[in-house]
């Protein structure tokens, strides 16, 4: 009895573990086969991803395949034409070899001159100074210049006045002269004659009235006295002359080197001033 209880006991529990074993297989073999629909979903999925991917990488690597011919054709005809070009530059590369040298020999001359650009600049700020300086002197000359010419042309003025009344003097003079030059020759041929009269005269009154020598000598001696004054004035007279004629030659030179100086030419002036020979010249 206990072998045939435990033997259904162990057919029920054979039969129940059958029926778990089956159900659970039903339920592995379900979700076997939803994971393999859902990878095999996938897959396509992403195969599909893939394929579009590709077929996009296809179409733009042929478009740009078409776009590099196009442009490699671009290029060729580019190339030929700058193959143009670069014979016509070298042509004239050529041509301007010679400009070229010339003007790189500039360049190497300028380069000598900026080398002594600094030199140079300061030679440019000193001459500006000593031009500031020399514009200042300028201003003073000219200053100096107005003041001398409205002098000069005071002393012009009273020059020609001078000169109008000294020939006006001259003319006096000369006539005056002439007469008197005719009135003194007669007086002195009348003095001559009348001089030897007295000195006959003086010689008789001095035989007789025998003079002391003394006295005689006396009378000599002022007379001399009253010749050597009157010779000492003519002689003050003529130096006096002879200062003021130079003092005039000196004002001239002075006038003249000072126009020179101006850069006035001497020509300029309308008149040949008068330079007044020192006496005795």
């Amino acid at each position: 009895e206990m072998d045939g209880k435990y033997s259904r006991k162990m057919q029920a529990l054979r039969e129940e573990m059958d029926l778990r074993r089956k159900t659970e297989i039903h339920e592995l073999e379900e979700r076997k086969n939803n994971q393999i629909s859902e990878l095999i979903e996938k897959h396509e999925r992403a195969f599909s991803d893939i394929k579009n991917y590709y077929n996009d990488i296809t179409a733009k690597n042929l478009s740009l395949i078409s776009l590099l011919k196009e442009q490699v054709e671009e290029m060729k005809k580019k190339e030929i034409v700058l193959e143009k070009e670069k014979m016509d530059v070298v042509l004239q590369n050529k041509e301007l070899t010679e400009p070229l040298q010339q003007a790189q020999d500039q360049v190497a001359e300028l380069q000598k001159k900026l080398a002594h650009y600094d030199k140079d600049k300061e030679s440019l700020m000193n001459s500006k100074a000593r031009l500031k300086i020399a514009q200042k002197e300028m201003k003073d000359l000219q200053w100096e210049h107005e003041v001398l010419e409205q002098r000069f042309s005071k002393v012009q003025a009273e020059r020609d006045e001078l000169y109008q009344k000294f020939t006006k003097a001259i003319n006096e003079v000369q006539q005056k002269t002439g007469f008197k030059n005719l009135l003194l020759e007669r007086k002195l041929q009348g003095l001559l004659s009348l001089l030897e009269q007295k000195e006959v005269e003086l010689g008789e009154v001095m035989a007789v009235s025998k003079l002391d020598p003394s006295a005689l000598s006396m009378v000599s001696h002022k007379l001399k006295d009253v010749l050597h004054s009157k010779n000492d004035t003519i002689q003050d007279l003529q130096l006096q002359l002879a200062r003021v004629c130079k003092a005039h030659n000196d004002m001239l030179q002075t006038f003249e080197a000072k126009l020179t100086a101006f850069g006035i030419p001497l020509d300029n002036l309308g008149f040949q001033p008068l330079a007044f020979p020192l006496p005795g010249q």
